[in-house]
């Protein structure tokens, strides 16, 4: 087993004895609570194959042991082919290790205004108002499906929270299957970017008469419907729930941009050209976006010269190649299964401790290098504000803050593209 994939005591002595052989599991502490589950998603052009990879992947971890559960974002009925079973809005057990759940918005907006009603019965805010809604006549407006998705995943994977909730069966790997990577790639975002919007708000709350008479209650209504950690607002300040918003959404960023915590992976048809060329593109938003992007799959039924050339151009990462399964009827999962690589069974349990940075700096050349692969150099805008202390990176419809170490901080001299990296030279 990986290191990535890091299982309690007991787990691991139930999988050497389930697989008759003696498994390499690394066993970490946590205070005896267990570890968190991992997450892992594929990243590609549609058509690719994103969720024919996502179910060989859930299937994998959990014919390996893992308590697994492969989450659908969509109503594409090709996983419940795939894997020869109903998935509806609620766990369903699938097989051996091995749950899955699809996410619907018209049902996860539910759960979310019924606590924002018991919580505004007590505050008052609304002055019944809320009271009045009517949650299943509700449609689904855009913008709806990737909040809602983050809560569910919430739920699974406790990033907000201090520990799982007893009321939830553990995982040790969460298979999410998105309905499209752009939102992957904003999700991955989120949190880094919703600390600046953070502060906006803030100075809004704090600063302006109708801030500091509204924003308490508004505040506390959020806060006490979300409950992050387990808390409630009661007896605490404004100015302790805003620091605790911020420590908070600082925390997912760095789990986001963990790959032992989430494991993107890119997925293309290395025959067609587009297919290559929107896996490169993926990869650069992915590091764009605060993630990294832990290897790259295609299928093949055999690994050609050609597709060699192609694992040359995702170098350092790892390509690997997964079998090809018929759409129109479930898989045949024990032959698909020991059709797998071993590279591509070492990619998918993240073996490899490679971590090529995004950003590295150079304090005797005074250099910033970006590692921005699938972009050229005109597509990328560089931006300089708040003095010399930052740089405002623009690319792939997305913007990314890069902080200078005090040494380093001064006006930008000069940026060149050499080699997928951007090297900007300040002054």
């Amino acid at each position: 087993m990986a290191p990535s994939l890091v299982v309690s005591a007991r787990h691991a002595h139930a999988v050497a004895h389930r697989r008759g052989r003696r498994q390499r599991v690394v066993v970490a502490s946590y205070g005896g609570a267990s570890p968190p589950p991992k997450l892992v998603t594929f990243l590609g052009k549609g058509g690719s194959g994103k969720t024919t990879a996502a179910t060989i992947a859930a299937q994998y971890y959990a014919n390996e042991g893992f308590r697994t559960c492969l989450v659908v974002q969509s109503q594409d009925p090709t996983a419940e082919q795939l894997m020869g079973s109903k998935i509806g809005n609620s766990l369903t057990e699938c097989a051996a290790n091995l749950s899955a759940i699809k996410l619907e918005t018209s049902k996860l907006l539910l759960e979310p205004l019924d606590r924002m009603k018991k919580v505004d019965a007590q505050v008052n805010f609304t002055q019944g108002i809320l009271e009045g809604i009517v949650g299943e006549e509700l449609g689904v407006l855009p913008g709806m499906d990737s909040i809602c998705s983050v809560l569910a995943l919430q739920k699974l994977l406790h990033f907000f929270s201090a520990g799982r909730s007893n009321s939830q069966p553990e995982f040790d790997v969460i298979v999410y299957d998105c309905n499209n990577t752009e939102e992957i790639l904003r999700l991955i975002g989120a949190t880094d970017r919703a600390r600046s919007y953070l502060r906006y708000v803030r100075d809004l709350a704090e600063k302006t008469d109708m801030g500091r008479l509204a924003s308490p209650s508004l505040l506390k209504l959020v806060y006490d419907s979300a409950r992050p950690n387990g808390k409630t607002s009661e007896g605490r300040l404004s100015t302790e729930i805003w620091n605790e918003i911020e420590q908070l959404l600082e925390k997912v960023s760095v789990w986001f941009a963990d790959p032992s915590k989430l494991a993107c992976f890119l997925i293309m048809d290395p025959r067609r050209s587009i297919s290559v060329s929107s896996a490169l593109r993926y990869w650069g938003c992915t590091t764009q976006a605060g993630g990294q992007i832990c290897g790259a799959f295609g299928y093949t039924e055999d690994p050609s010269e050609m597709h060699q050339e192609v694992a040359q151009k995702f170098l350092p990462l790892s390509l690997s190649f997964l079998p090809f399964l018929p759409n129109d009827s479930s898989a045949d999962w024990s032959r698909a299964l020991s059709s797998l690589s071993q590279n591509a069974k070492e990619q998918l349990r993240n073996t490899s401790t490679l971590v090529y940075p995004s950003v590295s700096f150079d304090s005797v050349q005074k250099s910033v290098t970006l590692f921005m692969p699938g972009f050229d150099k005109s597509e990328i805008k560089l931006y300089q504000y708040r003095g010399g202390s930052e740089l405002l990176i623009e690319a792939g419809d997305q913007r990314r803050v890069i902080k200078l170490p005090p040494t380093m901080q001064g006006k930008v001299g000069g940026a060149k593209f050499v080699d997928r990296n951007l090297i900007v030279s300040i002054r």
